[in-house]
Parts: C-alpha cells; structure tokens; sequence
C-alpha cells in the first residue's frame, strides 16, 4: 500500500473487510446507512482506496476488493501510534493502557494469557 489510508477511507475498508468482496454501489448503501454519506463521498473513497493500493476494482459492476488485510493496517497503525506518542516504547503503551480504572478484571486476565503465550 502506498500511503496510510484516512479515517474515512478505513471506514471503506470495513465494510469490505466484514462482508468481502463487493459492488461500489453496496458499500455506497452501507456508509450511507451507518454514516449518512452521500453516494458520491464513498465512491470518491473507493477512487482514493484504490490509488493507495488498499482496493483493487474489476468489472462488471464495480466489484471492490481489499488487497491489504485489517491485521496489516492493525499493525502498521499501532506501529506509528507507538513511535507517534510513546517514542517507540510498547512498554510506555501498556503502562497508560493499564492505569488504574481503564480495564477491567476480565480484560487484565485476557492480557495476562496473551503475554504467558509470548514467553
């Protein structure tokens, strides 16, 4: 992918994600039921989509393709916010995330086991 896709451009992206492979005028109709868009504001997002490499579009019917998977663009997001806002610390990460009062007890055991399968 060639550039870092926008926060509406990651909402493009969602919807292919969850439902696949799909015509333009179908994620049009989606974003204009959850966001409220205009059709013509997601196809300029599937255009800008697929200039970046994050969209492939084939005929007929404007099929609409993600070429870059959620975890990747997971990852490369984390990656810059880690480096953006913690000088590149993942430990400085946790420490904020795990503050007092931000996860619950369920949410600590569930970290716990990722970090035990780590070691």
């Amino acid at each position: 992918m060639e550039n870092k896709l926008n926060p509406s451009e990651l909402k493009v992206m969602e919807v292919l994600w969850r439902g696949g492979e799909q015509p333009a005028r179908q994620i049009a109709e989606t974003l204009t039921g959850q966001l409220g868009w205009n059709a013509n504001t997601t196809y300029t997002l599937i255009k800008r989509c697929i200039k970046k490499g994050a969209v492939e579009r084939t005929e007929p019917h404007f099929m609409c393709r993600a070429l870059v998977g959620k975890e990747a663009v997971q990852a490369s997001e984390t990656a810059e916010l880690v480096d953006k806002l913690y000088d590149g610390s993942v430990d400085k990460l946790f420490a904020a995330l795990l503050s007092p009062g931000r996860l619950d007890s369920e949410q600590i055991a569930r970290l716990r086991r990722m970090v035990d399968e780590l070691e």
